[in-house]
């Protein structure tokens, strides 16, 4: 079963609990964009498509701390882990295509 492309945001709101905010984009219109504010400086990180946006920076908005260093490799190595795993699974999909005789 395929699906259509869609972004799918959620928010959950309990009384005493702090707020959750939920975004999956599952759309090839998602766009990844870095830079530095110069209003700081601070580096900010962005996801986004036509319905939502998620926006990633610095604790406070503030000067990048140990914190902020970790947070961004974590990142870097998700997105690495990401790349190859897309890398992968496009590869045995090319081959199976290749190799289908109904296609």
């Amino acid at each position: 079963m395929t699906l259509s492309p869609y972004t799918y945001v959620t928010l959950s709101l309990r009384p005493e609990s702090t707020p959750h905010v939920g975004v999956s984009f599952h759309t090839p219109d998602l766009k990844v964009g870095a830079g530095l504010l110069l209003s700081g400086p601070r580096p900010y990180l962005e996801l986004y498509s036509h319905e939502a946006n998620v926006h990633i920076s610095t604790t406070g908005a503030g000067p990048v701390t140990d914190a902020d260093l970790n947070t961004a490799r974590e990142i870097f190595n998700a997105a690495a882990r990401y790349l190859a795993e897309c890398e992968q699974l496009h590869t045995e999909q090319a081959d199976k295509d290749a190799t289908d005789p109904a296609t």
